[in-house]
């Protein structure tokens, strides 16, 4: 049982930059990120892979949780949040921060929408092998977007930027072609995945409503690799919240490894940004 003086003891806190850099720096999987503010202010915005335990609750959910992992706690400005740091400490939680002035203070791009959002794609006992053509899909389906983008462009730079976006995803493909060859038993040609029909965008977006959404926010560089960075982070968010849902550990572990491979597109997308729009921070 909880002392109650734990409530009352100093918890660590980490800024939003702190924050940042430890997420960049850890593998997915090797840390909690824990929200404690209610479901319709998760919903309107969280960041990517966040676990979704409002503080009223929280006293009957934290088992689920892993005491031995770091666990990173935030609200919206970081009352909430230290106050559940607290509770988790006095829990017997090894090592808990508390995110200091909360997501609010936390600049970059965030994903949107409840827990549940696009869990429909999945049952939780799919194998590593089910879950690799399900993101081989996803990401043709973005790299058929982007080719459609550059195609129906009249702006030189534009189009060359659509380029580049459909051939990263390319490259996306051929890597989880190649761990599909890791995982799956008896092995599969690549001809058998060029007969997977992509219907669902990275992030469980449907590509034709999507576009005719977000037609007048494709217009400048900025814009597009904006919506780009928007469509990395539902991907992240969406492979971790499918990672929560397996109850397959080597599926977990496939899905964690395509989390990094997002956070790495991110920050890579996130550099082309402050190059197009000549600023930084």
């Amino acid at each position: 049982m909880m002392q109650l003086k734990k409530l009352f003891t100093p918890v660590s806190s980490m800024d939003a930059g702190e924050a940042k850099a430890f997420m960049a720096g850890h593998r997915e999987g090797d840390y909690t990120l824990l929200d404690v503010r209610q479901p319709g202010e998760y919903e309107d915005s969280h960041l990517p892979g966040a676990k979704l335990m409002p503080l009223p609750q929280l006293s009957d959910t934290y088992k689920e949780l892993d005491p031995e992992k770091p666990t990173i706690v935030h609200c919206a400005i970081g009352g909430r949040s230290r106050v559940a740091a607290q509770m988790l400490s006095g829990w017997g939680f090894k090592e808990v921060y508390n995110l200091a002035g909360g997501i609010k203070a936390f600049q970059g791009h965030k994903a949107s929408g409840p827990v549940e959002l696009n869990l429909d794609l999945v049952k939780g006992d799919e194998s590593p092998a089910a879950i690799i053509i399900l993101a081989y899909g996803m990401e043709k389906a973005l790299q058929l977007f982007y080719e459609t983008l550059k195609e129906q462009s009249p702006d030189k730079e534009l189009q060359e930027l659509f380029g580049k976006l459909a051939q990263v995803e390319v490259r996306h493909e051929q890597r989880l072609f190649e761990v599909y060859g890791q995982v799956a038993s008896g092995g599969q040609a690549l001809g058998s995945f060029a007969a997977i029909v992509p219907q669902t965008l990275e992030g469980g977006f449907n590509a034709e409503e999507f576009l005719k959404t977000n037609k007048s926010h494709l217009q400048t560089s900025v814009q597009v690799l904006d919506l780009a960075m928007m469509l990395e982070t539902q991907a992240l968010d969406l492979y971790l919240r499918f990672a929560d849902r397996s109850g397959q550990p080597q599926t977990r572990e496939v899905l964690y490894a395509l989390a990094g491979e997002e956070k790495a597109h991110l920050a890579s997308l996130g550099s082309l940004l402050e190059e197009k729009s000549g600023q930084r921070g």
